[in-house]
């Protein structure tokens, strides 16, 4: 691949997705986009290059998809599902009992791991919950992601990776080589299509938001373009997670670590009525919504 064929790929994704590629991520570009090229019918990346000049919108469109897919797989990490069923749930149930209703907003839902592992952890709360309504939405970027995590559908390798059996057992049902979630998890699951730099106040206001694994892609301009306009959509006692390498240390005032409970992070301005910070205004059209 050469220089320019790489700057210009490298702008398209920042453009795009908000991926913020290093100079030196050559062979992603490549591992990632040269099966995507040959699918395509063309010879390599400088080809590819080519066809992305002549405006082809459903070739930018699976370019970043390719480049912007995530690994994820069923209770990633453990610690955060930990604190939402020690620390977050036990407040939201005291908070909420009045309405008795809970939103979550998972903000990199990919194939659907993160989301169905916390559907899953409410309903092991069993009784606690019995008449409350229960909202999780999972956003993505990718189309493709979005329609595998709608089917609920995954591998043995998958269902390996992080569920316990005990939940394999109860809420999913073997097909052949092939494991599928049950429909009950399945529907507490609302699954869009969304990119994280695009407006999202149409999807209201949340008492939780994971927003893992997403942010270490962008750069701090950015960082700060959503943090800012994530405390806009996070109620005043709620919580936002995010993952093992991100913080808002350094960043923004609009969210306060929670001692000894890594990644989890509280509000501090209700509603994060702050100016428009110049940050934001300039911020690039899209980003995505990673995993």
């Amino acid at each position: 691949m050469n220089a320019p064929d790489y700057e210009y790929l490298r702008k398209l994704l920042k453009e795009r997705s908000g991926l913020d590629l290093s100079a030196d991520k050559q062979y992603l570009i490549e591992s990632r986009l040269l099966p995507l090229a040959r699918k395509a019918g063309l010879a390599g990346i400088p080809e590819l290059v080519q066809k992305l000049q002549g405006g082809s919108s459903a070739l930018i469109t699976s370019v970043v998809e390719a480049m912007t897919t995530n690994e994820t797989f069923f209770f990633r990490d453990k610690v955060p599902f930990d604190h939402f069923r020690d620390t977050i749930m036990p407040e939201i149930l005291k908070a909420r009992a009045g309405k008795r209703s809970v939103r979550i907003w998972c903000a990199a839902g990919s194939t659907g791991q993160e989301p169905y592992s916390l559907a899953m952890t409410l309903k092991e709360m069993g009784a606690a919950l019995t008449g409350w309504r229960v909202e999780i939405i999972a956003t993505d970027l990718s189309q493709e992601v979005l329609e595998k995590a709608k089917s609920g559908v995954y591998s043995q390798f998958e269902v390996q990776r992080g569920l316990p059996i005990q939940h394999l057992v109860k809420y999913f049902k073997q097909n052949g080589e092939t494991w599928q979630i049950n429909p009950e998890l399945r529907a507490m699951v609302q699954h869009r299509q969304l990119n994280l730099l695009q407006d999202f106040s149409h999807l209201g206001t949340f008492d939780v938001i994971f927003c893992r694994n997403v942010l270490i892609y962008f750069d701090q301009e950015t960082k700060i373009n959503i943090f800012n306009r994530l405390a806009r959509q996070i109620e005043t006692d709620g919580f936002l997670v995010l993952g093992a390498a991100e913080t808002v240390v350094g960043l923004t005032d609009t969210f306060r670590p929670i001692v000894d409970r890594r990644g989890l992070y509280k509000p501090n301005d209700p509603r994060a009525a702050l100016a428009k910070p110049a940050a934001e205004s300039a911020a690039p059209r899209m980003a995505m919504a990673g995993r």
